[in-house]
């Protein structure tokens, strides 16, 4: 912070906020963004906004599940008149008779006479007249109308995040567009007067600016569209422009500038510009300075500038609370479980997300932390694959336990 009032706030780790306190607040200040008509072809990772419902049967008239012949299961077994055929698209429309089939093609009308089929290598006799040696099972490989869902029934809930699958699902029913609720604008914002533009040749005491292209591809994968805006020096001036450009967005996300510093400006800058403070400083290492607060229907999340450390804020705290705007449900990360591949020492006073790779052996997730836990080693985070969980408290926690861990790797 760049101002005395700032230095004051500093807390004791008593008075931090948990993880899931901070979920908790976070998860309070999220109301869904309003509904949009998409059409299904670009709906693929979109939440629907409502319950959808089969508009026909499905499938919509009794169909073959083979190629083969359509008959009377009380026909056979026997000798039967082909008499027609019924394709795909192209049923069969005259009627069948006592001793007659009809050729038929998977997913074709199975003709209203008719109450089974029989599979074509198991028919013998010629293309006119077929020899059946066993009898037929009353309803053998005939799909029944709406036997996979019938009009009007739920197809999908509301939140539902659409997929291949889903996406299949909803056009075999009939509908050609969906209600979905509208991606969120994000404005990315890296501070500090030391950031270049990677490919730039440096000066002396600068960095590459690392966290602004990795938190626009995280954002990429958590259905956000995305203004990264150029660094802002370490000036009033410079973070006021940048912040008011960036609070013209649904989300704002800034890098650096949240600690207590004296060119830590963001929280200062942020205040004068109407930002409500909701919190700042959790027991997390690494990302302890995560600061959030929000302006009007705006959420401003300010995460440490280390490259790790903002990777861990952003996929503890909002990538969940980006989805939770697009209707996915309530701000939580998406945990699962893993075994440690070897003793990891605890923190007494803050939880942990060390950096790991995974491995299956004998069906369990075993996790193995890298060597390299700082929170400028973002070369060493590029071999990891997924965050494991250490909670607070004294020791360690031995080979084989099991904790809570965090993907990295999403398309």
């Amino acid at each position: 912070m760049s101002s005395p009032e700032g230095l004051a706030e500093v807390r004791s780790e008593e008075q931090l906020l948990s993880i899931d306190e901070a979920l908790d607040l976070v998860d309070a200040h999220i109301t869904p963004l309003p509904a949009e008509e998409v059409a299904l072809e670009q709906a693929y990772g979109r939440y629907i906004a409502e319950e959808l419902h089969a508009a026909v049967d499905l499938p919509p008239f009794p169909s073959s599940a083979m190629d083969g012949y359509a008959l009377r299961a009380v026909d056979s077994p026997g000798s039967l008149t082909v008499v027609g055929e019924s394709s795909a698209g192209s049923p069969y429309v005259c009627e069948m008779g006592p001793g007659e089939a009809v050729a038929i093609s998977t997913g074709a009308v199975v003709p209203a006479q008719a109450d089974s089929v029989v599979p074509i290598e198991r028919v013998g006799g010629t293309r006119e007249q077929i020899e059946l040696a066993e009898a037929v099972e009353r309803g053998s490989f005939v799909r029944g109308r709406g036997s996979d869902i019938e009009r009007g029934e739920k197809i999908l809930d509301a939140g539902t995040r659409l997929g291949s699958a889903q996406i299949g699902a909803a056009a075999a029913v009939g509908l050609a567009t969906v209600l979905c609720r509208r991606r969120p604008s994000v404005a990315v914002l890296t501070t500090g007067t030391e950031l270049r533009p990677p490919g730039e040749p440096l000066g002396d005491g600068e960095i590459y600016d690392a966290n602004g292209p990795m938190l626009t591809a995280a954002l990429l994968t958590s259905g956000a569209g995305v203004e990264h805006i150029p660094a802002a020096a370490d000036t009033e001036e410079a973070h006021r422009a940048a912040l008011t450009r960036a609070l013209e967005h649904d989300v704002v996300i800034s890098s650096g500038g949240v600690s207590v510093g004296p060119h830590d400006l963001v929280r200062s800058v942020g205040r004068e510009l109407g930002v409500t403070e909701v919190f700042w400083r959790i027991k997390l290492r690494p990302g302890k300075p995560l600061a959030f607060g929000v302006r009007d229907s705006t959420l401003v999340f300010g995460l440490p500038g280390n490259p790790v450390s903002s990777l861990v804020c952003f996929e503890l705290f909002v990538r969940p609370a980006l989805l939770a705007l697009q209707g996915a449900g309530s701000v939580q990360p998406a945990w699962v479980s893993g075994v440690l591949g070897a003793a990891v020492q605890r923190n007494p006073e803050r939880d942990d997300l060390i950096r790991v790779r995974s491995e299956t052996t004998d069906g369990s997730t075993v996790l193995l932390p890298l060597h390299g836990q700082q929170s400028h080693q973002i070369a060493i985070t590029a071999q990891a694959d997924a965050l494991a969980r250490i909670p607070m408290g004294s020791g360690e926690l031995p080979a084989g336990t099991k904790v809570a861990c965090l993907p990295l790797l999403r398309a």
